[in-house]
């Protein structure tokens, strides 16, 4: 059953640190039927309870999955094995167009807002029992929302869009739970639910976001929750058009119970209007990140939602790390006042070089999706090949198998390091890469 590997531990989280560690060293394998509970309770000598206790850790770290009679096996994607594993290595001399990462160059400096944060701070010193969100930061968040028509509600502030949509999760779900996401998605979530020990299920989607006829099977099923990136979604570029989210707001109408949240990915540095979804189902939220426009490293995103969800978000923040830094709210609240970025010259400058390499790839018979953001979504036949070929001809590009659970293979390409000249040799390289087999399926 787990051929020469053997579990080890006489407590719970001894035994459940030995099969993780089976995981990580690849000597357990997704798919893997480990040993009934009553049957390594007795390999080990220790009471059965011990062993459940183990399984059940290891379920709601999503590490594993059971079935009844069936019993337990590692999960096809543990989430003990981040997607952020699976990437190419950058040898020196090669460019790498895998990242994600923003364009520095379109990056507002720091250095002032920050220093005008500091004496802010040392003139207001916040102390323990002071509220966690700078009413300015909360105003300007607020009516930021009220502009792009987001329903109102209370806002909260957290580290960073992920932190967000697991603080939602944790705040409604309970483990086992299903929660329907994008394929292809956001990896880092893709990640994230099974963590949770949440079950994610997914839902296929072109340039215009999910699928509603793939939402409404998936809610059908019983997901108690949806992820919707509504622009700049990762990898495809897909922003979610005004058709589309009718049609999605129909479909959650029947749905009320359903824990919407949407991630307003491109926030600042898209130009196509956002179309929220909010409202329709009891509990939402909607989620914006300073990420890709003011920096990853600056680790804040504005959160609003129902007041039942936002009061659950806060409380239990308040049980963990508290609040997020007032200083860097204060730092936020002078980018945006100052309007350190123009989101308008943002998005011009990633949507020029990103439809130029969709032009480039159309022309040498190759499909490619990028409405908006900084990446470009290549379908392809044989994703391992690609990236080998590309590599090989100096371009790292990410494998699609971290963005993807059953949706086709594929490679994503960001935009943001390249200059315009350079185009023509991507798409070169692209084509000679995925020669004659070429694909025409979005996912």
């Amino acid at each position: 059953m787990l051929g020469e590997y053997r579990i080890t531990g006489r407590r719970a989280a001894e035994i459940a640190a030995s099969v993780e560690r089976g995981i990580a060293d690849g000597l357990l394998e997704p798919g893997q039927l480990l040993p009934p509970m009553r049957e390594l309770a007795g390999d080990l000598g220790v009471n059965p309870n011990t062993v459940a206790a183990a399984y059940r850790t290891l379920r709601e770290r999503g590490v594993i999955e059971t079935s009844g009679r069936r019993g337990s096996r590692v999960r096809s994607r543990p989430a003990s094995s981040a997607r952020d594993a699976i990437r190419v290595e950058v040898p020196e001399g090669v460019r790498d167009v895998s990242t994600g990462n923003p364009d520095t160059a379109l990056l507002p400096s720091l250095a002032g807002v920050f220093a005008a944060a500091g004496e802010r701070a040392d003139e207001r010193p916040v102390l323990y029992g002071d509220p966690a969100v700078d009413p300015e930061l909360a105003r300007a968040a607020r009516a930021l929302f009220d502009a792009d028509g987001v329903p109102d509600g209370p806002v909260a502030v957290t580290s960073g869009s992920l932190d967000a949509i697991e603080r939602v999760l944790a705040a409604h779900l309970k483990p086992g739970d299903a929660v329907a996401v994008e394929d292809p998605g956001w990896g880092s979530l893709l990640d994230l639910v099974p963590a949770l020990g949440l079950r994610p299920v997914p839902v296929g989607l072109d340039d215009e976001g999910p699928l509603p006829d793939e939402v409404d099977r998936a809610l059908r099923g019983g997901a108690r929750a949806l992820v919707v990136t509504d622009r700049a979604q990762n990898p495809t570029g897909a922003a979610v058009t005004a058709a589309r989210a009718r049609a999605l707001r129909s479909v959650l109408a029947e749905h009320p119970q359903v824990v919407l949240i949407e991630d307003d990915h491109g926030h600042h540095i898209v130009d196509v209007p956002l179309h929220p979804l909010a409202g329709v189902t009891d509990r939402w939220a909607v989620v914006r990140s300073t990420a890709k426009a003011y920096g990853p490293d600056l680790r804040l995103a504005v959160l609003t939602g129902d007041p039942v969800t936002l009061d659950r978000v806060r409380g239990r923040q308040r049980l963990g790390p508290g609040w997020i830094s007032r200083v860097l709210q204060y730092a936020v609240v002078r980018l945006w006042s100052e309007k350190a970025v123009h989101a308008r010259v943002v998005a011009d400058s990633y949507g020029r070089r990103r439809e130029a390499l969709i032009a480039a790839l159309a022309e040498r018979g190759i499909e490619a999706h990028g409405r908006t953001g900084m990446n470009v979504w290549v379908p392809v036949a044989d994703e391992t090949g690609a990236v080998a070929h590309l590599l090989h001809a100096g371009w790292a590009v990410a494998p699609g198998a971290r963005f993807r659970m059953n949706a086709g293979p594929g490679v994503r390409i960001t935009v943001s390091p390249l200059a315009l000249d350079e185009i023509e040799t991507v798409a070169g390289a692209v084509a000679a890469a995925v020669g004659g087999g070429l694909v025409r399926r979005y996912g």
